[in-house]
């Protein structure tokens, strides 16, 4: 027979009672779950989320969702009928030179208003014979290119809806962006309609330069997955509101490495009006002809600066020749090619409005959000001297670019 000692005893009494409190606590637990039932269900606002703009669109079973989620898939369930997939036929020759269709590029759009009105990028509809906006439903319909604007890669199309209620997808606002922002894109990467992906705010006010060698200002860097046919599609804050339409990835292998950029929404509020107006967008211009300085030109020409933009004319009687800007002299030309002729002497751009002017690139960044009757602040170096001059500008020429 073995023989404990008090202590033993006294621990074994200890870990007798702690058990007995742990079965009772239980059965009284139980009990409560009975009499009162299951803890009710909360509503999407009472959970915290935005109750300004959704509202409870399913009713999962209790768990099975987290928040996040369910932000996720009310958003998706509220807002994925208002992207499109676009497709486009364009024109090709065949071995006899004859016009032949053939298929085009295909993207994603944006409805923005009930009358049919789509945004997308312009690199999806470029030189497009036709367009068609494929909807959520499985429904097509012929689109047309009423408005384009080449240096922000946007573009509207628009459709007969035919009386359909449509899905709009509002425009928010990119001024706000922080780093670390959640962000979700919703379009047909690889023909895959309606897809979402999730991800971050990367970097905001990017300079990206596109394929046809323009800077588009203020991009926004996200590591939300983009493929091809996302182009033109919506990037959407946790409100449901269009804060940048996704353009173009950085990727060395085809696909998607997690750095992708988006045109700002404000951009898009800036120079929609004009595209639905007059197809294009009204912008300021300064009545010159601008060489951007080469090596050869500033060795041969002794200039005092190797970067900036070469006034060869000025148009006699526009706003800038009264505001004072110097064209080069009639005796000073030299040919460029067999088109082009640069008349030397004349004053060299080097900053409009406090940006630096190097390149065209430059020049026509620093006046694409501006508007005819601006006045902008344009610094010349004139000989050995900087002058500044204060030009109202008119209205660029169609096709100047």
């Amino acid at each position: 027979m073995k023989l404990y000692t008090r202590r033993e005893l006294a621990l074994s009494s200890l870990i007798a009672v702690l058990s007995a409190l742990l079965i009772l606590s239980g059965f009284l637990l139980l009990r409560k779950e009975r009499s009162t039932g299951p803890e009710p269900r909360l509503s999407l606002s009472e959970r915290g989320l935005p109750a300004d703009s959704f509202t409870d669109v399913f009713n999962p079973p209790e768990g099975e969702y987290t928040q996040e989620e369910m932000l996720n898939i009310a958003l998706y369930e509220r807002l994925n009928e208002g992207v499109v997939n676009i497709n486009t036929t364009v024109m090709s020759y065949n071995f006899f030179l004859e016009p032949v269709p053939k298929e085009g590029a295909s993207g994603s759009g944006s409805i923005i208003d009930e009358k049919g009105y789509v945004l997308t990028n312009y690199h999806v509809v470029k030189g497009a014979q036709q367009v068609y906006i494929n909807l959520a439903d499985g429904s097509q319909y012929e689109g047309e290119v009423i408005g384009a604007d080449r240096e922000n890669d946007l573009s509207i199309v628009k459709f007969d809806p035919q009386g359909k209620d449509l899905t709009v997808i509002p425009f928010g606002t990119s001024s706000r962006l922080k780093v670390g922002q959640k962000v979700l894109a919703i379009g047909n990467p690889y023909g895959l309609e309606r897809t979402m992906s999730t991800g971050i705010v990367s970097a905001p006010g990017r300079p990206i330069k596109n394929e046809d060698n323009l800077i588009i200002r203020d991009m926004i860097q996200t590591d939300a997955s983009i493929n091809p046919g996302n182009s033109g599609g919506p990037l959407l804050n946790t409100k449901g509101e269009m804060i940048g339409i996704t353009t173009m990835i950085y990727t060395p292998s085809g696909g998607s490495v997690g750095i992708g950029f988006s045109v700002p929404v404000d951009t898009a509020r800036r120079v929609v009006p004009d595209l639905i107006d007059h197809g294009r967008v009204l912008r300021g211009w300064i009545d010159m002809d601008p060489i951007q300085l080469f090596p050869n030109l500033v060795r041969y020409a002794d200039l005092p600066v190797s970067e900036g933009i070469l006034v060869s004319t000025v148009t006699s009687g526009s706003s800038a020749d009264r505001a004072g800007l110097r064209g080069g002299s009639r005796s000073r030309a030299v040919r460029l090619d067999s088109t082009t002729v640069i008349y030397l002497g004349g004053d060299i751009i080097v900053g409009i409005d406090g940006k630096k002017i190097t390149s065209y690139s430059d020049f026509y960044s620093a006046l694409e959000d501006s508007r005819p009757g601006d006045v902008v602040t344009v610094m010349v170096v004139r000989g050995k001297k900087t002058v500044e001059l204060d030009i109202t500008l008119n209205e660029r020429p169609e096709g100047r670019l």
